[in-house]
């Protein structure tokens, strides 16, 4: 029984599976009306150092319809690791609270939150990893493709935290995951060494067109990220010939699908007319953030952890 929702790699390739079956059913009894309400006089505790709005909006409306409500805290407001220390913030919340969700830049932040707080803690994005948004990304590959296994997915772009985490859920899910981006923005070779043998398979490449032959997921996110605004001249030209245009998917399959975590720079990594025809995937991602975190939540809170 894990307690907490930090990285990807923490969980077998079942327990995934799980997980996500669990949440295509629970989106569907929430469509249909007939979700319970299992979260009733929970509370979330919500810690942001970076700014936010699928990650907000979706936990905050997640608590509401599970019955709960959630604290949105920002760095302002708890100074985290500066005005207290993360251990006595854990310690705190985890008297006041049902779970905590944090967005931290350090990764090891959520890590100390979770071993100093007794109740479950969740990734809810660190400058190394975003397993919600991989795990809404393969709910979404589900409903869209049937699933990943045995399927390729081009991540065209930075080697980022979406990247890592998505690089993870392939090999544990069986699918075959390639990275395209410049030298120098790679997966480094201690993470790369980390993932785990399974039936899926991982690759590096400094082409973006050989990645998406035969790619049935085409996958962006933008190459400045938070934090990063200082390099933002340097990254643009270094990121030039890696858009996610109609030339390059004209190198792919006809049916391949354009999925993006968001926020979308239009005219960087991704055109307005690829934005436009694959609307529907890219925003379905968004709200599976959603539903995928809802059921997150009423597993860890009213079941105990995942099993």
């Amino acid at each position: 029984m894990t307690k907490d929702f930090i990285h990807i790699a923490d969980f077998r390739a079942e327990q995934l599976s799980r997980l996500l079956e669990r949440a295509l059913a629970d989106k569907k009894l929430f469509q249909a009306g007939k979700l319970p309400a299992t979260c009733t006089r929970k509370t979330l505790a919500l810690i942001f150092e970076k700014p936010s709005l699928r990650t907000r909006v979706s936990f905050e409306a997640a608590m509401v319809q599970l019955g709960g409500a959630a604290i949105a805290l920002t760095e302002q407001d708890i100074g985290l690791g500066k005005r207290e220390a993360i251990s006595d913030v854990a310690a705190v919340l985890g008297r006041m609270c049902d779970a905590v969700a944090a967005r931290t830049f350090e990764h090891d932040t959520v890590v100390e939150l979770a071993r100093h707080a007794a109740v479950p803690v969740i990734n809810a994005l660190t400058d190394y990893s975003h397993p919600c948004q991989a795990m809404a990304d393969a709910m979404t590959a589900a409903e869209v493709l049937g699933g990943l296994t045995g399927r390729k997915l081009a991540f065209i772009g930075d080697g980022n935290n979406v990247a890592r985490s998505l690089a993870v859920l392939c090999a544990k899910l069986g699918a075959h995951f390639v990275l395209a981006s410049p030298q120098g923005y790679e997966l480094g070779e201690q993470f790369v060494a980390s993932l785990p043998a399974g039936p899926g398979s991982f690759a590096q490449t400094y082409d973006p067109r050989q990645a998406v032959a035969d790619a049935a997921v085409v996958y962006a996110d933008t190459w400045v990220s938070m934090g990063q605004e200082n390099q933002k001249a340097q990254r643009l030209a270094a990121f030039r010939g890696f858009q996610i245009n109609d030339e390059l998917l004209a190198a792919a399959p006809a049916d391949a699908v354009v999925m993006h975590c968001l926020p979308a720079y239009r005219g960087c990594e991704i055109t307005d007319a690829v934005m436009a025809r694959h609307a529907k995937t890219i925003f379905a991602q968004a709200e599976n953030r959603l539903h995928f975190q809802r059921s997150l939540l009423n597993v860890l809170i009213t079941e105990g952890g995942i099993r």
